[in-house]
């Protein structure tokens, strides 16, 4: 689909609440933002989607050429993606099915819409199927008033928190499930899976841009009018740096799910939860009392009217 006819879905999209005529009217589509696998940049392409109960799902055809679209490999290195469906914008984590559970979610989209059974006929490659989860997840509860710098980093530790456990819990559901249907001559360890990976991989960017606005914003502007807490924010980068490095080796273990040990990267998961709670919690002795009387959202200062002359 050429760009700039892409772009003309797009702004009828936005300027009409969601609604777009012509070839797509009394379709069900939504803009999917995805970030570039190498280049970095966003990119939103208008896609059909299904709705099976709460899930939303996404599907893969590129109209049934031989390779996957562009959006669908970018996806699998930022798995956190901005969704538009009419006027609700939200950011979700994108996770393409898998083995039976694809095929089954497949099925549905070509009940609801046909056309994908024409798409897949087309081509020999499965057509991917994605599931697009909400970024928030269940157990994770806001603030329910977020009025000052302290109650902002706290709610983003909060959300990283949750976010930590669901990945420790659903590792945990992997390792249960395979232990619950093993049987003899099986493995005794499960292979990881792709839900696992796009959940992992999101928390770890989402981690990595906290501390990097840590590093270059938060942490200086304190220092400066807090000289004294220099070993505080020393340490505080170190501990940075050190959950930076595993996060790079849980990165690693993810790049060959199919080859990766998933009772070694459950372990350093764990050793990672561990060190980031740590950090979490000195972090938040240090400066939540420093910041309890710094307004959210900063006020901005008021206009300079040109017409009055400064004081001399």
């Amino acid at each position: 689909m050429p760009t700039s006819f892409n772009q003309s879905v797009i702004d009828e999209f936005r300027a009409h609440g969601g609604k777009v005529g012509g070839p797509f009217q009394d379709s069900d589509l939504l803009l999917l933002t995805t970030t570039g696998a190498r280049s970095g940049t966003e990119h939103t392409t208008p896609l059909g989607h299904v709705r099976d109960g709460d899930l939303l799902l996404i599907v893969g055809s590129n109209l049934g050429a031989a390779h996957h679209p562009d959006w669908y490999y970018n996806l699998l290195v930022h798995p956190v993606v901005r969704v538009e469906i009419g006027t609700d914008v939200f950011e979700a984590i994108a996770v393409p099915a898998e083995g039976a559970r694809r095929e089954e979610l497949f099925e549905r989209c070509v009940r609801a819409a046909p056309g994908y059974a024409d798409y897949q006929a087309r081509t020999a490659r499965p057509l991917p199927v994605v599931v697009l989860e909400r970024a928030e997840p269940d157990s994770w509860e806001p603030p329910r008033e977020v009025s000052t710098l302290a109650d902002k980093l706290m709610e983003v530790h909060t959300w990283l928190r949750a976010q930590l456990r669901h990945v420790g819990a659903e590792v945990d559901a992997h390792f249960a499930a395979h232990a619950a249907q093993g049987g003899p001559g099986e493995s005794p360890v499960p292979s990881l899976g792709l839900q696992i990976r796009q959940r992992c991989l999101a928390f770890c960017q989402s981690l990595e841009f906290h501390h990097t606005s840590e590093d270059a914003h938060l942490f200086p502007g304190i220092a400066r009018y807090h000289p004294q807490l220099a070993d505080t924010f020393d340490r505080l980068g170190e501990e940075h740096r050190t959950v930076a490095r595993l996060q790079g080796e849980l990165a690693a273990l993810l790049a060959d799910i199919g080859a990766a040990d998933p009772r070694l990267f459950r372990a350093e998961l764990d050793r990672m939860a561990r060190e980031l709670n740590a950090h979490l919690d000195f972090e938040e002795e240090s400066l939540l009392p420093l910041l309890a009387d710094v307004p959210w959202p900063p006020v901005a200062p008021p206009p300079v009217d040109p017409a009055v002359e400064p004081l001399t």
